[in-house]
C-alpha cells in the first residue's frame, strides 16, 4: 500500500469516528473547513495553493498531503505546486524544506496513480 492509500484510509476512518463522537464544536469546525474551500471570490484550486503553503510554513505534514491532494483534483499541475512550494519556502524559511521534500515525494505517488 502506498503513502496515498495509507494516508486517505486512515484519515477518512478517523474522520468518520471524530464525527460520530466529537461534540457539535468538533463538527461545526469540520463544516467551516469543508465551506471554507468551496468557490467563492478565489476559485477551490487558488484555496488549495493557500492551504499548502500555509500547510508547509505550519509544518503538518498530514495538511501538506491533503492539500495536495485536493489541488490535484482541482488540475493543480506540477508547475503551480512549485510555486506554492516557493512561496512557502519564502515565508517559512528553511525549516519548511523537510516538509518541502516529503510534499515532493508525495506528489511523485500521486502524479503515478493518474
Amino acid at each position: 500500500m502506498g503513502k496515498y492509500d495509507e494516508f486517505t484510509r486512515f484519515r477518512q476512518r478517523l474522520n468518520r469516528k471524530i464525527l460520530e463522537q466529537g461534540p457539535l464544536g468538533v463538527k461545526r469546525f469540520f463544516a467551516l473547513d469543508e465551506q471554507t474551500f468551496r468557490p467563492g471570490a478565489l476559485d477551490s484550486k487558488t484555496k488549495e495553493f493557500l492551504g499548502l503553503a500555509a500547510s508547509l510554513v505550519l509544518r503538518c505534514d498530514d495538511c501538506v498531503a491533503y492539500h495536495l491532494i485536493r489541488a490535484r483534483e482541482h488540475g493543480a499541475g506540477r508547475e503551480e505546486l512549485f510555486e506554492a512550494f516557493q512561496v512557502a519556502l519564502v515565508v517559512g524559511g528553511s525549516i519548511v524544506i523537510p516538509h518541502l521534500r516529503r510534499a515532493v515525494d508525495f506528489l511523485e505517488e500521486l502524479e503515478t496513480l493518474k
